[in-house]
């Protein structure tokens, strides 16, 4: 090896002598590199295949081209823009415009659309009707949401804890294996009023958590509310060998009404540093900043600087930190709480694997891991971390925290393709073909459902066809499914076709929009939804 560098070191130099200053530039540097090659090729034809020389110069030149390769075939980086929001609702009905919480006037457009609330109103009444209807609080980021292509994926509630995943139309295919699930930690764990609810899911392959909290009250219950939080991150627990529990995930987004409190400083104090915005005075007693230096677990997690006045508590309808006193539970020394950050967001990316002497099954599970790491990196940058004080509804101000996700995609194609054939309308019965295009768990609760463009979730379909068999083979076939033209919308309209797979929990396919031709029969006779309605009427009338 020293005779090929010495060789190779000698063309270099004859080369290097000629060149001027900028050498070191882009250019430059591979125009050195090719007179060097045509330089090489050059001994090359000299060498005595037979010699050791020869040998060495052809292992060396093959672990260059093999480097090569590698760089080339690398999947790039794409990026993903997450918003993100956290909010004490306070039983509070939703305002009638959140344009401004969800930043819809920014030219960057989110891809993800995270928000968690926490004391949602949850009376009895209108908890009953929400476990039929969606809340108004969902029906609120559904409809402003739905019209701009969001689709809600995933959500979950556990009394007053909301949490909503939203998604573009463009990557739902990629958002797989989705499940949620609850802890309650309120009344000895029998009582959801604290706790945590989450979603986890994989997005492009990549499996993220998101986990959203609200925890024990008060100044003096910071080690309470520790122990809740490890609670939780214990026992949620969800199907799925790759990331069987929170701390599994390669990303964990851990959020909401921390009700953490900043001790020690006095009212005067603390409320000096807000009107002054000297926040960082504040930091070093904040309670979650102070126990990140002793719990190793909150080490791991990542939290953007608390550059923004705290958010808690305000008096209703008013920009005014709390101007009344209460009384302390069990305390009875009335005072007025003092402000504080307890509406956080905060993340982990899962560390890298350490090196293992002993070979067993979590060994090769964490060689796994580093080696996935290392072929699909996903980095993550916070872009924004503020408050937003124009909403004026409850004790509390809404967080926002806006990320940039960095990964590789693990997954460039959907499951399934599809489209509708032919023209389709009211009138007869329309045709949907659809093409697996990889393996996967396929079943025969399998459905394919008919959407109008702008739908809002998987449940907003218009009609529905159950797929062909439980056999979906991996193959060019081409299979087919019917549809009845009675549930077709007579009036028409853009329409996309999804695949929504059981097993996986999710949608795998969305066709390209296409046009459902409004009916001929129902012009010719009037029979449009509004005209039938209308006829009812009379004919109700008639009767009495």
């Amino acid at each position: 090896m020293d005779e090929i560098s010495g060789l190779l070191g000698t063309m270099g130099r004859v080369r290097s002598d000629t060149l001027s200053s900028d050498a070191t530039q882009s250019t430059a540097s591979k125009l050195a590199l090719r007179h060097r090659l045509n330089q090489l090729m050059t001994c090359v034809d000299d060498l005595d295949p037979k010699t050791e020389l020869h040998q060495k110069m052809v292992k060396t030149l093959d672990s260059a081209f093999l480097s090569c390769a590698k760089r080339a075939n690398k999947p790039k980086k794409d990026n993903f823009r997450l918003h993100m929001v956290t909010w004490n609702v306070a039983t509070a009905d939703p305002p009638d415009d959140v344009a401004s919480l969800l930043h819809l006037n920014s030219p960057k457009t989110p891809d993800l659309y995270v928000i968690g609330l926490q004391e949602v109103y949850s009376g009895p009444v209108r908890f009953v009707s929400d476990m039929i209807f969606d809340d108004p609080w969902s029906q609120l980021f559904i409809s402003t949401l739905a019209p701009l292509n969001y689709i809600k994926v995933s959500s979950i509630r556990m009394q007053g804890l909301l949490l909503l995943f939203f998604s573009k139309l463009e990557h739902v295919p990629f958002i797989r294996d989705i499940q949620a699930t609850y802890t309650r930690t309120g009344i000895f764990g029998y009582w959801g009023n604290k706790g945590g609810v989450s979603v986890r899911l994989s997005f492009y392959g990549h499996m993220l958590c998101f986990l959203n909290c609200h925890l024990a009250a008060h100044m003096k219950y910071a080690n309470e509310r520790m122990d809740e939080f490890e609670h939780i991150m214990d026992t949620q627990t969800f199907d799925c060998k790759k990331a069987p529990r929170i701390i599994d995930h390669r990303l964990v987004f851990w959020f909401g009404d921390l009700n953490f409190r900043i001790q020690d400083h006095g009212m005067h104090f603390v409320r000096s540093c807000i009107n002054n915005q000297t926040y960082n005075l504040l930091w070093s007693h904040d309670q979650l900043i102070m126990l990140k230096k002793k719990k190793q677990l909150l080490q791991e997690f990542e939290e953007g600087p608390l550059d923004f006045q705290p958010t808690y508590k305000f008096d209703l309808n008013s920009d005014t930190y709390d101007s009344r006193f209460y009384t302390e539970w069990f305390g009875f020394n009335g005072k007025k709480r003092k402000p504080a950050w307890t509406d956080r967001i905060l993340w982990r990316v899962r560390p890298k694997s350490q090196p293992n002497d002993e070979q067993d099954e979590n060994d090769v599970k964490e060689k796994k891991q580093q080696k996935e790491e290392e072929e699909y990196p996903l980095k993550v940058r916070q872009d924004l971390y503020t408050s937003n004080m124009e909403f004026r509804i409850s004790d509390h101000k809404p967080v926002i925290g806006i990320f940039t996700l960095e990964l590789t995609k693990m997954h460039q194609t959907p499951l399934v393709s599809l489209h509708a054939e032919g023209d389709w309308s009211a009138d007869i019965d329309s045709i949907v073909l659809y093409n697996p295009l990889q393996p996967f768990p396929s079943s025969t609760w399998d459905w394919i459902g008919l959407y109008k463009v702008g739908f809002s979730s998987v449940s907003d379909y218009i009609t529905y066809t159950w797929v062909k068999d439980d056999e979906v083979a991996f193959n060019n076939e081409m299979m087919q499914v019917f549809m009845g033209k009675e549930e077709i919308p007579v009036r028409g309209g853009e329409c996309v076709l999804c695949y929504y797979s059981s097993n996986l929990r999710c949608i795998i396919g969305i066709s390209e929009p296409f046009k459902v031709q409004e009916s001929k029969v129902a012009v010719a006779e009037g029979l449009f939804p509004e005209r039938i309605n209308g006829l009812d009427r009379i004919a109700r009338s008639e009767d009495f």
